[in-house]
């Protein structure tokens, strides 16, 4: 299983180049705060560094990829959150 990335929005592209702004929204973050996991790869890293100054970026361990959380489960289940 290839290593893989969450990357969260925590800066608005609003007043930059409109290359950045089209950046964020092909990494699939389209809110702020809203955060994505992607496959570690050379390409997305360098997406990634285009718009270093908006996006947080972290490691995510491989277990924890695997595993749904329990909240969506309760929702796939049918129980109200």
């Amino acid at each position: 299983m290839p290593n893989r990335i969450r990357i969260t929005l925590v800066k608005s592209p609003i007043g930059y180049h409109h290359e950045q702004k089209d950046t964020v929204k092909a990494l699939g973050l389209g809110k702020m705060w809203r955060t994505v996991e992607k496959d570690d790869t050379p390409d997305i890293r360098g997406m990634v560094h285009k718009v270093r100054h908006l996006v947080s970026v972290e490691a995510v361990d491989a277990a924890a990829a695997v595993e749904p959380s329990a909240k969506r489960l309760r929702r796939q289940e049918g129980d109200s959150v």
